[in-house]
């Protein structure tokens, strides 16, 4: 689908509804993905999603076409989704690691082993504080202090939550390619 950026944000800053359908259908699906690796299901996602698209539409008049729309839509719905995230009791479960092992487990797996819609299922296993410190180091790209900042918790809390997310998540793939290998092997 081509379309021209600028007469995209501008019909949507007028609430056209077809500019606004056709930012959704340009936009929604990778804006979905974002919201899939916050949350631990499709249905939170979906809600996720459907308050970030009210957020982008009520607020694009604020967008101020110095960086593509697509950065600026991606910002809201992170930030939607870390909301959403704050409003769940569980959210609390960040707690300072300091005695954690930063170190991964042994093992020679890659992600090249693994199939996007597999790492994206492993990502929403973790809990909910390693999942999103993770989402937000190393797929945003925020440093920690960032991070720290955004969440209202020490620089501390941010590293070992993302030591341990690394941790957990390297055992979860070595324990996957081992199931995958054992199911290779027997056949």
């Amino acid at each position: 689908m081509t379309f021209n950026e600028q007469e995209l944000v501008a019909g949507c800053k007028r609430r056209d509804r077809t500019a606004q359908k056709q930012l959704y259908d340009v936009f929604g699906g990778k804006l979905f993905a974002i919201c899939l690796r916050y949350t631990k299901n499709k249905i939170d996602a979906e809600d996720v999603l459907q308050e970030a698209f009210i957020k982008i539409y009520e607020h694009i008049g604020s967008f101020r076409s110095d960086s593509p729309v697509e950065y600026w839509m991606r910002s809201v719905v992170v930030n939607t989704a870390l909301n959403h995230l704050r409003q769940q009791k569980h959210w609390k479960e960040l707690g300072d690691l300091e005695t954690y092992e930063a170190g991964l487990a042994d093992g020679n797996v890659t992600l090249a082993d693994f199939q996007h819609q597999q790492l994206l299922e492993i990502v929403q296993e973790l809990p909910t504080g390693c999942r999103t410190i993770f989402n937000l180091y190393a797929i945003e790209g925020f440093q920690h202090n960032e991070i720290a900042e955004k969440l209202g918790i020490s620089e501390g809390t941010s590293k070992s939550q993302y030591a341990r997310a690394r941790s957990l998540l390297q055992q979860k793939l070595n324990r996957e390619n081992r199931l995958d290998n054992e199911t290779i092997r027997k056949k």
